[in-house]
């Protein structure tokens, strides 16, 4: 291990909407010092190349933000998912161990079926009925399986001013259409990328404490409550936006009717305050109109 004091943190996935926001924040965190990998850097697929780059950057934490998250497609796409999903994350996990790092590992509220009526736990039982559920749980298996110091963190329905996500395709659709129907019987809660790497950073500022743990914004609504909230902070009035069943709206991959998060865990162990969803979505759009 490097036994200078500054420690040396690599983010894989640094081009998607986490990777960006974690970019951002290291601003704030300056103590450290950063990877920022994308396929192009390091192919977390590549096992020797993962181990190859972790011991020579003497890397002392990786977050993996990299992660295969078409959901519909993954459906056609079991071999591909799994290596990305799955796979990887067991090469990173070794890696780690083999360097006493720290692993942070993103996963996702589709490790559970969706058929709960209280917020999902950490000790929930998890039961995937998505290929993209499946191989984002066999990943969480293979961190806590090669790394001692493997943290995994659960989370849903994510967003940012990067890339392409559900409120920047709302703000578009709501400027283009007259009218748009969104699924009102799926529940959830919307999460702010930004808001998702400040707890990240502020597991790296305490120490990797070992476990599931689950993170989303405070607060509960359907896509379609959503969708509503998006169009009147974005003061978009010209698009009528009305409630969809599920079977009306005919997807791949089957989505959980309710992935509602418990995150009294993450907010105890990290002493972190999370925003309700409203607040960071006027945060997101905000800096969406400053662009």
């Amino acid at each position: 291990m490097n036994k200078t004091k500054m420690k040396n943190i690599l983010i894989t996935g640094a081009n998607g909407q986490l990777g960006n926001e974690m970019r951002v924040l290291s601003a704030e965190n300056k103590e450290y010092n950063y990877f920022f990998t994308d396929v192009a850097e390091l192919d977390i697929c590549d096992e020797q190349a993962v181990m190859s780059f972790v011991k020579d950057h003497h890397i002392h934490v990786i977050v993996n933000c990299a992660a295969y998250t078409a959901v519909d497609k993954a459906e056609d796409n079991l071999n591909l998912c799994t290596k990305l999903n799955s796979d990887a994350v067991g090469y990173l996990a070794k890696a780690a161990e083999a360097n006493e790092a720290e692993l942070i590992q993103v996963s996702t509220d589709y490790v559970f079926d969706g058929t709960n009526h209280l917020p999902y736990k950490e000790t929930d039982a998890t039961c995937p009925n998505s290929v993209y559920g499946v191989t984002k749980l066999k990943g969480e298996a293979n961190a806590v399986e090669h790394c001692k110091k493997a943290m995994i963190i659960r989370t849903a329905w994510l967003y940012s001013t990067f890339g392409n996500n559900f409120v920047k395709t709302m703000i578009r659709l709501g400027k283009e259409r007259e009218a748009l129907g969104v699924v009102f019987d799926q529940i959830g809660t919307p999460t702010y990328a930004r808001d998702l790497a400040r707890a990240i950073f502020a597991a790296i500022n305490k120490g990797v404490v070992p476990g599931i743990y689950h993170f989303s914004n405070e607060g509960v609504c359907s896509w379609y409550d959503f969708t509503k909230s998006i169009h009147r902070i974005a003061g978009i009035t010209t698009c009528k936006v009305s409630p969809l069943h599920t079977d009306e709206y005919p997807a791949k991959a089957p989505r959980p009717n309710y992935s509602v998060l418990d995150k009294t865990k993450i907010k105890n162990t990290y002493g972190i305050e999370i925003p309700h969803w409203e607040e960071s979505l006027k945060a997101c759009i905000d800096e969406l109109n400053a662009q």
